[in-house]
């Protein structure tokens, strides 16, 4: 028992040595400056970022063997920084990597995030996941991060960041994997987030449609509406996922922000017993794969946004089935204080009307227990100067929570 403890003990020891780029596995080919950029995110790839030229001396473990080192990793490591042997074991070899996305599991299943693709996943049905955002306001970049606060050695992981373009009509927050690439031809780039020009509605945009059939066969149909070109080594196109609207206060007589978020790729089913969300798998295109050029034809239609300025947006993306709609939660007026309150449960520590909660919007015939109906999906508020924390939970992923939170750090003068 003792040897096979000790035999463990060395498998992580060796794991953590390749991460940190001493071991022997580690100083095989990474190619350059592709895997650099992939691993600024502190998030595993969806894939090997390379295929080892030769088989490492745990390559060849049984299968049996194999399955039971990387489940007791799995186990163990449950924390980052520490979690990164997890995707250390991801990278040895194929096999390695094989077995290590059969053994994680999504964050709704277990509350974790391990792998890129658990961004876009949901979050936990129990407990939300918390993370928090920092704001630079002079470069107009807003960063998530895992965690409850930011540490002091600014070791936090970074998991999206977002990079806010103003335009002509309206404003642009291009969201990322990294900090520091925020081209739509990066294959980081996961995502916008666009608004009007009072900033009053926003439409959600992903680089993948949701697995929705309906979904995707609508959105296929709507690319005629759309042929700017756009580069063949980018996405080919930007899905309509949900629409965010704010109810105007010009007279200011109707207190907070009040606000309304269409999540056209989350069925209102998904929070009724039994239900479920769309749950991605992989990227549509897999980080560092190569597109093959398309023909002239294909070239010449490449759909930019899967809905046009001149169609509703809901009668593009809309599918045949009712969508789940979120509200924010009415907060209550303390007359001691003067002010508008929401408990937030000690996340948020300073008044600021950019500060929510989000709760799904039943109508009357649907049957949904009165816990469900308050139970907070999503929360955000501020905590300190241009720091704010996210909490969120299943059946938002955490790409979907940031780009609602985005959406709250844009100018509404007519809506405050």
């Amino acid at each position: 028992m003792r040897s096979t403890e000790m035999s463990f003990k060395s498998i992580v020891r060796e794991l953590r040595e390749m991460r940190d780029g001493i071991g022997n596995i580690s100083r095989r080919r990474v190619e350059g400056r592709h895997w650099r950029n992939r691993t600024r995110s502190h998030i595993a790839p969806d894939v090997a970022p390379f295929e080892p030229s030769e088989q490492g001396q745990w390559a060849n473990l049984p299968p049996e063997l194999l399955f039971d080192i990387i489940s007791r990793v799995e186990e163990s490591e449950t924390t980052w920084p520490a979690r990164n042997v997890v995707i250390s074991c991801a990278s040895v070899c194929k096999s390695w990597r094989e077995v290590t996305k059969e053994i994680v599991r999504t964050p709704e299943e277990c509350g974790r995030l391990t792998f890129p693709i658990s961004l876009k996943q949901p979050g936990p049905r129990e407990s939300p996941i918390h993370c928090f955002i920092k704001r630079d306001s002079d470069n107009s970049v807003y960063r998530l991060y895992f965690g409850f606060t930011p540490s002091e050695d600014e070791s936090d992981k970074l998991l999206l960041a977002a990079r806010r373009i103003r335009r002509a009509t309206s404003t642009d927050f291009v969201i990322t994997l990294v900090a520091d690439d925020f081209s739509r031809a990066s294959n980081t780039y996961l995502g916008k987030l666009r608004s009007n020009f009072l900033g009053t509605k926003f439409t959600i945009y992903d680089n993948q449609p949701p697995g929705d059939a309906s979904f995707q066969e609508r959105s296929q149909r709507s690319r005629r509406f759309c042929t700017k070109q756009v580069s063949v080594t980018g996405p080919a196109c930007n899905y309509s996922i949900a629409n965010i609207s704010y109810e105007l206060n010009v007279l200011r007589t109707r207190g907070p922000r009040r606000m309304h978020c269409a999540m056209h790729s989350i069925p209102f089913s998904s929070i009724q017993e039994r239900g479920s969300a769309p749950t991605p798998t992989s990227f549509p295109r897999s980080f560092g794969e190569k597109a093959s050029p398309p023909s002239v034809s294909d070239s010449k239609e490449t759909a930019e946004d899967v809905s046009s300025p001149s169609i509703s947006s809901s009668a593009v993306a809309l599918p045949l089935r009712e969508s789940l709609v979120l509200k924010n939660k009415a907060p209550r007026w303390h007359e001691q204080l003067q002010c508008w309150c929401l408990n937030f449960r000690g996340r948020v520590t300073v008044a600021s009307v950019k500060n929510f909660q989000l709760v799904a919007a039943v109508a009357p015939p649907h049957s949904i227990p009165a816990a469900e109906q308050e139970k907070v999906i999503l929360q955000f508020g501020k905590i300190g100067k241009d720091i704010f924390t996210m909490d969120y939970r299943y059946p938002l992923s955490a790409y979907q929570a940031f780009a609602i939170c985005l959406s709250s750090f844009d100018t509404k003068p007519v809506c405050e």
